[in-house]
């Protein structure tokens, strides 16, 4: 193999390696989130870990977090929990971090 060639590999492996962590970090966060949502609608345990991975399983529908909201933002409608759009994009903002960290960590 030629010198080129081993950084070619070496690059592709880096890539692989850092979309696996940024996927491992979207779904860390999400099931953050959906925890957090549960305990705002009042469930705990095997209910809120329920709802948590609804909230993973609902970002696999579409590229971005649109549909992570709407789905948080329907369910909050349906509670009658009153929180704004703006305020849950911001609380996936912070556990985006918390989650980059969790995972850095392990």
């Amino acid at each position: 193999m030629t010198t080129f060639d081993d950084r070619k590999d070496a690059f592709e492996k880096k890539h692989a390696h850092d979309e696996e962590l940024a996927f491992k970090t979207v779904a860390r966060r999400n099931k953050l989130m959906g925890l957090w949502v549960a305990e705002q609608i009042g469930l705990s345990g095997a209910e809120a870990e329920a709802y948590a991975r609804d909230v993973v399983a609902a970002d696999l529908e579409e590229a971005g977090d649109d549909d992570v909201v709407r789905k948080i933002m329907a369910d909050l409608q349906i509670y009658k929990i009153d929180l704004s759009e703006h305020r849950v994009r911001v609380k996936l903002t912070e556990l985006h971090d918390v989650a980059r960290q969790q995972i850095a960590a392990s």
